[in-house]
């Protein structure tokens, strides 16, 4: 498919209905974008697309926290896990924020001038002690897992092409596309008001760190809605893919095929493109391939390709959420509020 997508055709803002219409219509009123290819390529699936679209909102856009802070954990996250595409809508969005020399100086690999935002990149790399107060914990731990999960489901499924012939690797059109979206970013909006769109949907319990914020509320629904796509594995291989996840250190795997053939040499010749597609969306998104994808597919449905995917995504996302607060904790001083708050003591 010619563009953004890669693998599947999306519900177009004009056509579209029910929970994917309204989903639309936040977006479009809170981002200032009615069309963004992160989310229509997640549109077949309506429940993982209003999930993400929640944990978005009420993490990166809603609360306290400064949004240029945020949009550096999230830069930070998408440097790490090599998405281009992401680190090109946040270089934008960081430019939208008013401090381009910032945007352009992270987006290269630099260290922020301010100690705050260097901390704060350093620590969306795992590369550094926590630089946030306990009572803003909820925003930029959801703002590092959203971004584990968008820059999974975006390396898999979409292209590099933010913009049409790579205009994105321009620095004036990324200042200029900033200035555009500068109205939208600096907006405060309530926390909460994605919640009605997932309100129906399953949801587990909410995490301790969110200490009963909608940020929980939100990532409890995503890692139900992604989570349910490993029913389109057999058993035998979503437990390969789970164990394979769950020993994943956070670095990138070896360029060789061994770290995938190894967890999946014993199933089922069936059973084997599903678990390797999901394994690669999970730690190495930006190696999905077309051979990989059509050798699972045959039949399969957009909506069954997002969910697979979106599947791969959170079992890495849920494997980032336990070794970031694992590290928080063991960087924190032992008598701080944050290290209590990420063990789940909020008295």
């Amino acid at each position: 498919m010619t563009g953004s997508f890669r693998y599947v055709t999306p519900v177009e803002p004009r056509g579209a209905t029910g929970r994917v219409g309204e989903v639309y219509a936040q977006l479009a009123e809170d981002f200032g974008m009615a069309r963004m290819a992160v989310f229509m390529t997640l549109s077949p699936s309506a429940d993982v697309l209003a999930a993400t679209w929640s944990l978005l909102r009420e993490s990166l856009l809603a609360g306290n926290a400064p949004r240029t802070a945020k949009e550096i954990v999230a830069m930070g996250v998408s440097l790490a896990n090599r998405c281009p595409y992401c680190v090109a809508a946040h270089t934008t969005l960081l430019h939208a924020t008013g401090d381009h020399r910032l945007a352009e100086t992270v987006a290269a690999g630099g260290t922020p001038r301010d100690a705050e935002h260097a901390e704060l990149l350093a620590w969306a790399k795992n590369r550094g002690p926590v630089p946030f107060p306990v009572v803003l914990a909820h925003e930029y731990i959801g703002t590092a897992l959203t971004f584990h999960f968008v820059n999974r489901v975006a390396s898999a499924l979409l292209t590099e092409n933010l913009l049409p012939a790579n205009l994105q690797r321009s620095r004036l059109v990324r200042s200029v596309g900033g200035r555009m979206m500068s109205g939208a970013v600096r907006r405060t909006l309530p926390a909460g008001g994605s919640l009605p769109l997932v309100a129906d949907l399953a949801a587990g319990p909410e995490p301790a760190w969110a200490m009963g914020t909608p940020v929980g509320a939100a990532y409890a629904a995503l890692r139900a809605a992604a989570g349910a796509g490993g029913e389109l594995l057999g058993r035998a291989a979503r437990s390969a893919v789970t164990r394979a996840v769950a020993a994943w250190d956070g670095e990138h795997p070896p360029m060789d095929s061994a770290w995938l053939d190894g967890p999946t040499a014993g199933l089922p010749a069936g059973e084997r493109a599903g678990a390797r597609l999901a394994l690669l969306v999970a730690l190495a998104p930006y190696r999905v391939t077309d051979a990989d994808v059509a050798a699972w597919r045959g039949p399969a449905t957009d909506e069954d390709l997002v969910r697979l995917c979106a599947f791969g995504a959170i079992t890495a996302t849920e494997r980032a959420e336990t070794l970031i607060t694992a590290t928080a904790a063991e960087r924190a001083d032992s008598h701080s509020t944050v290290t209590h708050a990420l063990r789940g003591d909020r008295s």
